[in-house]
C-alpha cells in the first residue's frame, strides 16, 4: 500500500480561518424516509492481544486500487489509543495488518492518541486524518510519516470548539475536501461542524458551525455528538452519528440535509441501538460505503458505558437501505 498527498506539501500554520460555504446543493425529493437496517449478529474485528487488546473501534474502511476493503480502525491497549489495518474481500471477514502508528510524546500528540481517523482514497494514494492530543486536534498522515503540525487546531476562546476537534470524517466533491468533526466548547457540549480544504491540509471551517446541535433534554443524544459519517443519495446528503445520553450510553441517529451544511434529523430516536451482548451500552464510530443503493456500514460497539475507552470495544457490520416515498 502506498500513502501519497499530491500536490503542494506546505501548510499555512496560524488561526483557522473561515467562510461561509456549503456543498454543491442537491435537489432529491422530499418524502418520507424509511430505513430497514440488516445487523451481523458478532463482531468482525474484535478485541485483539496487541494495541487493540482493551478496545478497537473507530473503524474507516476504504477500496484500494485492487478493489479490496481495507480498515484503518483505533486500538486501545490500557494506556494510549493506536492506529491498526486490516483488509478484507468481503466486509466481513477481516485480517488484521498490524499497528500502523502511535501517539509520539515528543510532538504536538502527546502519547495518549493518535487515531479515531478518517481515510480517503485518491488515484494518487489514501490520506489519512486523524486526532492526537488530550485538547484534541487533527492530524494527517502523508506517505509512511506524520506530516508535522497538526492540520486543524480548536477555535478561538469561547468558541464553539474551543477545547477540542476530533473524530474527522472527510469527503471529496469536486475541487474541494469537506471534513465533518467532533467540536466541544468550555462547557463540554460535544457538537458537529464542518470545513473545506483544496489540498486536505488547509482548512477553512464553516462559519456558522456548528451544523448540528445536541437533542432536547432526555433525548438520546442530548448530551454530545460525535463520529459522523456523510455520504449522498436520493438527491441528499446522509449523516449517521454517535449520540451519547446522560448515562453515557451511545447509539447511532441519522440527519438529512440538501446543502451539507443545514441538517434535520431524520428520527427523535436513534436508527441503530445494540442488540447483543458485546454492543449492549455502546453503537458508535460509523464509517460507510455506498453499494448501489445498499449502505454499508461499518461501528463500533461496547458493554461497558465509559466516557472515551475502556468499552471492551469490538468492530461489527451492518447494511443501511433507505427510502423515500412521497
Amino acid at each position: 500500500m502506498r500513502i501519497v498527498l499530491a500536490g503542494c506539501l506546505v501548510l499555512l500554520t496560524g488561526c483557522s480561518r473561515y467562510a461561509d460555504f456549503t456543498l454543491p446543493v442537491l435537489a432529491g425529493s422530499p418524502g418520507k424516509v424509511t430505513y430497514e437496517w440488516t445487523v451481523h449478529p458478532s463482531p468482525v474485528i474484535p478485541r485483539g492481544s496487541d494495541f487493540d487488546r482493551v478496545d478497537a473501534l473507530n473503524p474507516s474502511v476504504i477500496r484500494d486500487a485492487s478493489g479490496a476493503l481495507l480498515n484503518f480502525y483505533s486500538g486501545y491497549d490500557g494506556q494510549s489509543w493506536h492506529t491498526g489495518i486490516a483488509s478484507s474481500q468481503d466486509g466481513v471477514s477481516w485480517q488484521k495488518k498490524g499497528k500502523l502508528f502511535s501517539p509520539d510524546p515528543s510532538t504536538w500528540e502527546g502519547g495518549y492518541i493518535a487515531a479515531n481517523g478518517s481515510s480517503l482514497y485518491q488515484p494518487a494514494g489514501t490520506l489519512h486524518w486523524y486526532q492526537g492530543a488530550r485538547v484534541p486536534r487533527i492530524g494527517l498522515v502523508v506517505g509512511s510519516k506524520k506530516h508535522g503540525p497538526p492540520v486543524l487546531v480548536p477555535g478561538p476562546r469561547g468558541s464553539w470548539d474551543e477545547r477540542g476537534v476530533a473524530d474527522p470524517y472527510v469527503i471529496k466533491i469536486g475541487e474541494y475536501f469537506y471534513m465533518y468533526f467532533l467540536g466541544q466548547d468550555r462547557a463540554r457540549r460535544q457538537r458537529l461542524g464542518v470545513a473545506r480544504s483544496h489540498d486536505g491540509l488547509t482548512w477553512q471551517k464553516y462559519r456558522g458551525n456548528p451544523i448540528l446541535e445536541l437533542g432536547a433534554a432526555g433525548m438520546f443524544d442530548d448530551t454530545g455528538l460525535g463520529e459522523p459519517a456523510v455520504w449522498s443519495q436520493h438527491g441528499w446528503y446522509w449523516m449517521l452519528y454517535t449520540a451519547r445520553d446522560r448515562k453515557e450510553y451511545r447509539r447511532l441517529g441519522l440527519a438529512r440535509s440538501r446543502d451539507g451544511v443545514t441538517w434535520t434529523r431524520v428520527s427523535e430516536q436513534p436508527v441503530l441501538s445494540g442488540t447483543e451482548a458485546w454492543n449492549s451500552k455502546v453503537v458508535c464510530d460509523p464509517t460507510v460505503l455506498l453499494d448501489g443503493d445498499l449502505v454499508r456500514v461499518w461501528f463500533g460497539g461496547g458493554d461497558k458505558a465509559e466516557p472515551a475507552e475502556n468499552l471492551n470495544g469490538q468492530i461489527g457490520y451492518a447494511t443501511l437501505k433507505l427510502t423515500l416515498t412521497p
